[in-house]
This record gives C-alpha cells, structure tokens and sequence, in this order.
C-alpha cells in the first residue's frame, strides 16, 4: 500500500526506540512519530475506505493512521467492536478513542459498555472514552455524568495498570469539567477510599490530589463566575 510505504520512509530506529520505553507494543510498529503521521493525515484526507485498509494492514502507525483520516459519520458500531478487539497498544487505543470515537454518535454508549468489559485495553478505552467525553462534549448535561461515576466505582478493584489509570484520568476530567461536578468528582472519590481496597483508595488518591487543587479550584471559581455572569448579565465582583 502506498500509504505504509510513506510511513516506511518516515520512520527511525530512534523513534521505535523511544517507542519501546514508553511502554508501546513494538510488534509491527515502524517507528514514525505523531507529528509526522498528523502531517501525512492531512496530507490525505478524510477517507472512511482508506481508514480501514490501513488498519487491516496490522502496522501499528497505519492503525493510528486511520484513525486520523476516518470519517465518524461513516464508523459503524461493527467496526468499532472489531477495532477494539484488536488494541494491543495504550496509544492505539487512546488515540482511537480521541481522534475517531468520542466524535461518533456510539461515544457515551461505548464508554459505558466498554468500561464493563474484561479485555484490559477494551476496558481501558471505556474509561479513556469518559476522560474524553468530559473534554470535548461542552453541552453535555452534567446528569450524563452520574453513570461514570458509577462505572468508575463498579469497577475500582481492577487493578491493571493500564485501567486503573485511565479510571483516575476519567475521574480528574468530570471533576474538572465545573464546579458542580468537580464536587461530585471529589464525592466518587471519597466513596472509593471508604471501599478500602488499595486500588480504589489510590485511584482516589490520584484524582484528589488534582481535584482539590488550588490552581484547578481557582480556574473552576472563575469559570463559575463567568457562567453567573452570563446568565445575570451583571459585573463580576
């Protein structure tokens, strides 16, 4: 394929190495680093076909590849459950999720299906997914929330290394999101210290220390105000 040719002659043993220590799964990988494979996605284009030629082609920076140049209003659920099926990476699965997934409309209902679910980084990206949504989905009711925290309590005894670091990113992001929410964020958080297990009680830990934060705090407070302002139209204090 003529694209994976174009990665080939963007790649570097340097890159895979450094790839490698991170912690990245080497099989197939080339060695091309992001910014590269974001210059060659704009290169190309959306391109629903090509997207899935790429990742049929199993070479780890194809995959990632796809994802940059798929259309989400083409993804089919299908094809979602068949390319989290195959994540074997922390960055193929991440970057899935933000490049392509939480554009789609199957987002939340993944989030919540694939938190559930045993296979580590289909789990992972449920909760990635969570981190995400928080980000990017602005007019997303704060009630859409509560069934994340819920998820993130649920399943707080997992304690592989890849999940339970993308349970306390999803968690730091909704308490991020507004005051109201970062309240509940601290909430969840205190639920799962009362659990006691030591997973549930770092994974608290990890959100908290960010959470209660004076700098997020801060930005939360004037972000509240603005809000207020807003709506009141009236001079902040």
């Amino acid at each position: 394929m003529e694209i994976v040719d174009r990665l080939r002659e963007l790649s570097s043993p340097k890159t895979l190495q450094s790839m490698i220590r991170i912690g990245i799964n080497p099989d197939q990988a080339l060695g091309v680093t992001l910014p590269l494979m974001r210059k060659l996605a704009k290169e190309v284009g959306r391109n629903h076909e090509l997207a899935l030629q790429l990742w049929n082609s199993g070479y780890h920076e194809a995959r990632i590849l796809a994802t940059m140049v798929d259309n989400p209003r083409e993804v089919t659920e299908q094809q979602l459950e068949s390319w989290s099926g195959e994540f074997d990476s922390w960055d193929v699965c991440d970057l899935t999720c933000r490049n392509l997934i939480e554009k789609t409309p199957f987002a939340i209902e993944k989030a919540m299906e694939w938190s559930s679910r045993q296979e580590e980084f289909v789990k992972r990206a449920g909760f990635v997914l969570m981190a995400r949504i928080s980000v990017s989905h602005k007019k997303l009711p704060d009630s859409e929330f509560a069934p994340f925290f819920e998820q993130i309590i649920k399943h707080s005894e997992d304690d592989r290394n890849f999940v339970r670091k993308a349970m306390h990113w999803a968690l730091r992001q909704i308490g991020k999101r507004n005051l109201p929410l970062n309240k509940k964020a601290v909430e969840c958080a205190g639920e799962l210290q009362r659990l006691g297990t030591k997973n549930s009680v770092w994974v608290a830990n990890q959100a908290l220390r960010e959470l209660l934060s004076e700098p997020v705090q801060a930005r939360l407070q004037i972000r509240e105000e603005k809000k207020l302002q807003k709506e009141t139209k009236q001079p902040l204090s």
